[in-house]
């Protein structure tokens, strides 16, 4: 799907919501529940979506697995939203994941944080220059974690490469983050507050316009809502919010976040919406953790579906 930059920025300035990738009982991805899944949320009202991220479990999927998710996506989709789809590893894994994106329909790639133990700021200007050069077509949105890039180093990779067009920051620090796209080019990037709902409203205030969201996938109108919120610089009512879902993404960020999938499978499991299961080294919850998220999806009544 080509798209004018203005409605790829557009898509980016929203919920970018991070499905996750539901799987049968034989350990497959589940296809029907996938697109059941994706259903929900494009007529819970959401209009920009990537598969394989991290709450889809992109580094637990096979390659095989990846390019299905994509596929699934986009028919499942068929116009209704923008497709970012999440590609990483090697650098010719990465490339051969965008051109699939791109051959499929998908109008954007999120470049996963390169996993390598050594990274150099340069050699990450190189790593995402490569995959964006491969790419011209589609908009590139780096996924930065590391808080030792600086803006400048995003900076370069702009002015080389016109095509990104975006950024998923997810330094914990929003201090950090509001030096770093100033130094970037606050105006240059859409700056995606890529730690969700938590972080969204003080990130919000340092120049973010979109927040990616896992929770979207168990309660898509309270996501809606903050970013509503938001974009009127109405932050009570975004904290309103905040303060609804604040255990629900406590749970998430137990330990290093190890269970920022398991609770959400987990919340979609309670409302009868998938099977719970999650690949190693995910886990499921113990029992009190079980019972403390059902709970919160019955507390959230209708704004989770809860119908019970």
């Amino acid at each position: 799907m080509t798209l004018p930059q203005k409605a790829l920025r557009a898509a980016l300035s929203d919920v970018v919501a991070i499905p996750v990738t539901p799987f049968a009982e034989d350990g497959s991805v589940d296809q029907d529940t996938h697109r059941a899944l994706l259903r929900r949320l494009l007529d819970g009202g959401v209009r920009t979506l990537t598969p394989n991220g991290n709450t889809g479990e992109f580094y637990a999927l096979a390659p095989q697995e990846r390019q299905l998710v994509t596929e699934l996506t986009l028919a499942e989709v068929a116009g209704r939203a923008v497709v970012l789809v999440g590609v990483g590893h090697d650098v010719p894994t990465a490339i051969g994941a965008a051109r699939h994106a791109r051959d499929v329909g998908a109008a954007m790639v999120m470049v996963h944080q390169p996993v390598h133990p050594y990274v150099a700021a340069g050699g990450w200007v190189d790593y995402h220059r490569a995959i964006a050069d491969a790419v011209p077509e589609l908009g590139v949105v780096p996924y930065i974690r590391n808080a030792g890039l600086a803006g400048r180093h995003l900076a370069a990779l702009g002015e080389a490469c016109p095509n990104v067009i975006g950024v998923k920051y997810a330094v914990p620090d929003a201090a950090h983050f509001a030096a770093f796209a100033r130094d970037a080019g606050l105006d240059r990037f859409v700056w995606v507050a890529g730690l969700a709902e938590p972080y969204a409203p003080s990130y919000f205030s340092a120049g973010a316009t979109g927040f990616t969201s896992g929770l979207v996938n168990v309660a898509p109108t309270m996501s809606l809502t903050m970013i509503e919120a938001l974009r009127a610089g109405d932050y009570p009512a975004a904290m309103r919010v905040w303060e609804r879902i604040r255990r629900f993404e406590e749970l998430r960020a137990v330990d290093s976040s190890a269970n920022n999938v398991t609770v959400v499978k987990e919340a979609l499991a309670v409302l009868g919406l998938c099977r719970r299961d999650v690949r190693s080294p995910s886990r499921l919850l113990e029992e009190p953790e079980r019972a403390e998220v059902a709970t919160i999806i019955k507390e959230w009544g209708a704004d989770a579906g809860w119908d019970a």
